[in-house]
């Protein structure tokens, strides 16, 4: 008999793809008005048993059985499953960016009154919606004129319009401040109160413990176990099951040796793209000295990555003014084969959209940015050296493939990742911008990347880490500068650094312009630790 307070349980599902079983046996069972949490490393199979629940991958393509709200569930697409009230939203969000609030809303499910859109009726639902989740948002505005938290709040109203009874989330914090995930998980409490049962995939280990009712750990393709939430269980308990064994630091032990200043940048001012009239970087000037880990924080739309991003081949924004020097020489960074020429690489914070083609194979995307370096004068490819070079990364970052000729995309986001690190890497820079690169990552993958990142600085290279999670930028970084409105706010050194500190030059606005910020004299300052 159907336990009622059971709305999904799914038994010995087993899912197999050529040459990889991602999922062996996996159960899970999930209670009614609850939030679920799932954990698990890169690549242990938490996004496919996800797909396999929602009919991404279809029934009769996996082993096992599916019973969803008293029901079997046999769903062979997206449409079926949805029509029995499961929703997900992906981490890689589905909304198409030049329509409206309203259109993305209704998209596929349009609202119609004798077989016409009613755009009336459908606006004022989409209000509704809006009001539920908290989005005080006109529904005539574009989606490509919202920020990624809010951009969140709209995919939940678009889930709430097909009368949801599962929402599955996929890393939806992933991209978000502390401000707008603080937001979002208030609003899942909400859902939960009014009777609605989620499930949340989620590398952020802290946000788990605080707002999950029950958490289902899967390693390897297998469930581990399954834990009630209360007082005694952590971050380190629930670390413990996902890696298997318990992880004693987020960081591994480090000892830096700093060599004198060998890259610069003075002056830096780039204009936004399509408004000429704003700037973007503002004068800003910065260094990085060898076996240096240097950290940027700031508050999203602060200018990041849109510095990193110019100063890259000027691939963001309309130049205006700025030298970059390299062992005290100006060089050129005019273009992006000239940043590479003169040492530097950069690992873009959106790996979809400018990490990699998702046509290419893993070896391709690997070698993608330095071909020179296994072409003979001819241009030819060296296959041999293609696939050695492949292989030589897939082991050293521990990449879980069955083969480097394996589709980029057929990986996880955690493993994605780090093939596009290899690509970087692969060019050997004497200087690496990091941005956001543990996004979307689990902390046994993330404490490997962190020695990769040592492991570089040890060897005399220079790294720049831009992170949204100040913990990130405190374990690892020797100094963090702070950016606010586009313009260097301060400095400070890992000793004088604590995440009230940073938080306070993030938002003191730019009441100087950077033109006259000497981030010698910022580093200097002295930091009240009891400020308000």
């Amino acid at each position: 008999m159907t336990d009622p307070h059971v709305i999904l349980s799914m038994r010995h599902i087993t899912k197999t793809f050529p040459g990889v079983k991602a999922l062996d046996d996996v159960n899970l069972t999930v209670r009614r008005g609850e939030i679920h949490a799932i954990c698990g490393e890169n690549g242990a199979g938490k996004s496919t048993l996800m797909k396999v629940l929602s009919g991404v991958y279809p029934h009769g393509s996996y082993e096992g059985e599916i019973e969803f709200d008293g029901r079997v569930g046999e769903f062979q697409d997206i449409r079926q499953s949805e029509a029995a009230g499961i929703v997900i939203i992906h981490q890689e969000l589905a909304l198409v960016p030049e329509l409206s609030i309203t259109e993305n809303i209704f998209l596929g499910n349009e609202v119609t009154r004798r077989g016409a859109i009613d755009w009336n009726l459908a606006t004022h639902r989409a209000t509704e919606l809006l009001a539920r989740v908290g989005l005080a948002e006109n529904p005539a505005t574009p989606i490509k004129n919202l920020g990624v938290g809010k951009q969140q709040l709209v995919e939940i109203a678009k889930a709430a319009s097909k009368n949801v009874k599962l929402l599955i989330l996929d890393e939806p914090t992933a991209a978000l401040n502390e401000t707008d995930s603080a937001h979002l998980l208030d609003l899942l409490r909400g859902l939960r109160s009014r009777g609605t049962t989620c499930i949340m995939i989620s590398h952020k280990l802290n946000e788990i413990t605080e707002i999950a009712d029950t958490i289902t750990i899967i390693r390897d393709g297998r469930t581990v176990e399954t834990l009630e939430v209360t007082a005694d269980i952590d971050e380190d308990r629930v670390i413990r099951g996902m890696v298997g064994r318990p992880l004693s630091s987020r960081f591994p032990d480090y000892t830096p040796n700093i060599g004198e200043t060998f890259f610069e940048v003075r002056d830096w001012t780039v204009a936004h793209p399509q408004n000429p009239d704003r700037l973007v970087c503002k004068g800003s000037s910065f260094h990085v000295g060898r076996g240096e880990i240097v950290g940027f924080a700031g508050l999203m739309g602060a200018g990041r990555t849109e510095l990193a991003r110019s100063l890259f081949g000027h691939s963001y924004g309309a130049f205006r003014s700025g030298t970059v020097l390299m062992n005290g020489k100006p060089i050129n960074v005019s273009n992006v084969s000239a940043a590479i020429k003169n040492g530097l690489a950069y690992v873009t914070e959106d790996r979809k959209v400018l990490g990699f083609n998702a046509l290419d194979t893993i070896e391709q995307t690997t070698v993608a940015a330095g071909l020179d370096r296994i072409s003979n004068r001819f241009g030819v490819i060296d296959e041999n050296a293609q696939f050695n070079a492949a292989e030589d990364y897939r082991r050293q970052l521990r990449t879980k493939t069955p083969s480097v000729k394996a589709l980029i995309n057929k990986l996880s986001g955690g493993n994605q990742q780090k093939v596009v690190l290899s690509k970087w890497l692969f060019t050997q820079p004497d200087l690496l911008i990091l941005d956001e690169p543990t996004r979307g990552i689990d902390v046994g993958a993330k404490f490997e990347i962190y020695g990769i990142i040592q492991q570089l600085a040890s060897s005399g290279k220079g790294v720049v880490v831009i992170s949204s999670e100040l913990p990130e930028l405190l374990g690892l970084c020797d100094r963090i500068y702070t950016i606010a409105e586009g313009a260097i706010t301060g400095c400070l050194a890992r000793g004088e650094a604590d995440q009230e500190s940073l938080m306070r030059l993030m938002t003191i606005g730019t009441t100087k312009t950077s033109e006259n910020i000497d981030p010698e004299e910022l580093l200097e300052q002295p930091v009240d630790r009891n400020e308000e």
